[in-house]
């Protein structure tokens, strides 16, 4: 089962292509009219992310390497949709497909199985183990005096200390200590 968040952020259709997922992609309708809703919104950002969640379905339903369905299966007694989401998976013993943190922690709880598309992505992250070289730009100072921030391509953040007066700079850094949070990989390195 697919949410509407998964469809909006895209990486799913990406994701279809690789051949890395089997069975059907599942949409339920009322996720379809809550995209339909998210895309005829005033707000203009609120309005693109909903026109891109329908773009992202059109091209899942063309994509020759999985099945996508639409269903009206429906669980009328619920009304809001991460809680319609959790029922059907419930029922039909299927999994959620998210990226939604509380969608996610929710359906947990309730024993539903959630493949989460940022855990997915955080897990094939290059791994960096202290004192191996890497190349970063500093683009920002850090929380820390004398700390520069520079992303590696994969959004990764870098801290590097004793950069803070070298912005703008590419170096050649080594990593003291990485730590892995829930929002992702934080790498602490030196020039």
């Amino acid at each position: 089962l697919l949410d509407t968040s998964v469809i909006i952020d895209g990486r799913i259709h990406d994701i279809s292509t690789t051949g890395f997922l089997r069975g059907v992609l599942l949409i339920p309708s009322f996720v379809l009219q809550e995209l339909q809703y998210i895309a005829d919104s005033a707000d203009p950002m609120r309005r693109n992310r909903g026109r891109r969640g329908l773009e992202v379905l059109r091209m899942l339903q063309e994509e020759a390497n999985i099945v996508t369905r639409i269903t009206d299966m429906d669980v009328s007694e619920v009304r809001e949709v991460d809680s319609k989401l959790v029922s059907l998976a419930r029922h039909l013993h299927c999994p959620i497909m998210t990226t939604d943190y509380n969608l996610n922690r929710v359906a947990e709880i309730q024993g539903v199985t959630v493949l989460n598309v940022n855990d997915l992505a955080n897990s094939v992250k290059a791994a960096y183990l202290p004192g191996e070289e890497l190349r970063v730009k500093i683009i920002q100072e850090g929380r820390e005096s004398g700390q520069g921030v520079g992303y590696l391509e994969d959004g990764t953040m870098v801290v590097v200390e004793d950069a803070q007066r070298l912005l703008e700079r590419t170096l050649d850094v080594t990593v003291t200590k990485v730590l892995q949070t829930s929002a992702g990989r934080m790498i602490f390195a030196k020039p």
